[in-house]
Parts: C-alpha cells; structure tokens; sequence
C-alpha cells in the first residue's frame, strides 16, 4: 500500500444526512471476532510526504502539550515517546479537521493483562473520535474495542496485529463531520483506516464521537481541534507522528472548506 493512495480519497458533503446507527450492542461479546491477518515484519519508519507537518520526529515534544494547555509530560527518549501514566493524554498544539494521519505504536513486552487491560491506548482525530490502540496479538476483547477499531462503534475489517513490542502503523483518512448555521448535521465524519498496511476500516461514518458505554449523538464542534493520544495507564509507545492538513483543499464542488480554531477535548474511549 502505498500513502498516496489514501491522500487520493476525497469526499462530498451532500444537502442533508441522516445520524448513522448501529445494530450491534455497544462492546458486545457475541459480536463476530475479526478474523486474523498476519501482515508480516514491521517495514522501515515511512517517510514524511514533503507537504506533511510532523508532529513527532524522534526527539522532542514541541508540538505537544499536557490536557491543560502545559509542556507535555510524556518521555521522550531513543526516538519514541511513551506514556507515562497518569500524566494524562498527550495534545498537539495545534488543530486539525480533515487529514491523513501516520502513526506509529508499540505496546510494552512482555504482554501482561488480557483484555482492555492490556497495551491499552488511543489515537483520537479532533479529540473525540478514538482508533483503538491495543495489544490485540492473541488477546480476545469485545471485537468494537480492539486495536484499530473505531471505538465502540467498528471492529476492524481484520485483526492485522504483530506481537507485542513490535511497531505497528495506522494510516488515517478523516473527514470531519459537516454542520448548517443551524447546527444540523450535514454529514457525519468519515474515517479510513489501514492497519500495518492493511485496509481495516473502509470510509466508515460515525454515529458521533466514540465514548465507553455509550455512542453520543454529534454536537457542533470547531472545525479543527487537536489531535490526541490517550493515557490509559500502560506505557505505550508513540514513534514517526505526521499529519496532511487536507482541510485548506477544495471539495468535489470546488467550494474551499471554511476553518476556525479550537481548543483541545479529550474524548472519553477505550
């Protein structure tokens, strides 16, 4: 697969839109487990595209702050960053709306735990919408809370995970969702996901943000907001973070998407 086939997806934004549903219990256990895809070695850190903003690039934490708005607190060292729990989730500086995201994890070696108690973290698109990060290598969870899926919402497509301590890759396509003066939903986020390469989550739209226990319906939100990534209390680690901004590019009609800023949010999750 190679990264600019997802920066080739676009999207529409149609007259009106109905909220997506679900039929399938939130977290539910009889739900279908995904079956499993092995997708081989972990390839060399892929490349930033030229137009890419790195959020992370092996040594600092410039782009980042604390949930309040401070330095950030997680350890930066041998060109990853890792949670150090209960410091609190990691926030960029600063907002985005429509993007591809690269990222790279690790969750720790040897694995202890099962379930969600085990490598357990999260990738949130404008805070509120959470890719489940999860040590999901011989690890049975609910299937709409393992790793790559959009919590609570979606398993993914298959289960494309190496072992623990092994890097892993998600490339993200989002799509924010679309609101009218009056706060109607025009259409709901999108999201696309490829897991170590392997397409796990095919434009898919939300029902609203992701949250444990629930599915809230869509709210009117800022056009950009920070990117996050979760304290679930296990030392994960984050390596190779950047991000296309493709907010500022020209829908299929022509018309530019219109931006304003936003504060940070930490979306409730797995």
């Amino acid at each position: 697969m190679r990264l600019s086939i997802i920066s080739m997806l676009v999207f529409a934004v149609t007259a009106s839109a109905q909220q997506p549903t679900i039929s399938w219990p939130i977290h539910s256990t009889t739900r279908p487990q995904p079956p499993i895809v092995d997708p081989g070695p972990a390839p060399p850190m892929a490349p930033a595209p030229s137009d890419a903003i790195v959020l992370f690039g092996g040594r600092d934490l410039a782009q980042w702050r604390d949930e309040k708005g401070g330095a950030a607190r997680w350890k930066a060292e041998n060109g990853y960053v890792e949670v150090v729990p209960g410091t609190g989730s990691l926030v960029s500086a600063r907002g985005f709306g429509d993007c591809q995201l690269h990222v790279e994890w690790a969750t720790p070696a040897p694995a202890s735990g099962e379930g969600q108690e085990r490598g357990n973290s999260g990738v949130f698109l404008m805070g509120l919408y959470e890719v489940q990060v999860l040590d999901s290598y011989k690890n049975i969870t609910y299937p709409d809370g393992q790793a790559a899926a959009l919590f609570g919402q979606y398993p993914p497509l298959v289960n494309a995970s190496r072992p623990p301590g092994e890097w892993q890759s998600y490339d993200i396509a989002f799509h924010r969702p679309r609101f009218d003066a009056q706060g109607k939903l025009l259409a709901p986020a999108r999201v696309t996901v490829f897991h170590n390469g392997i397409l796990v989550q095919d434009d898919v739209p939300l029902t609203g943000p992701t949250a444990f226990q629930k599915r809230p319906p869509y709210r009117v939100t800022p056009d950009r907001l920070p990117i996050s990534l979760q304290d679930h209390e296990f030392p994960v680690r984050f390596r190779n973070i950047w991000v296309r901004d493709l907010e500022a590019a020209p829908s299929d009609s022509g018309v530019a998407h219109k931006s304003s800023g936003g504060g940070g949010h930490r979306g409730d999750g797995g």
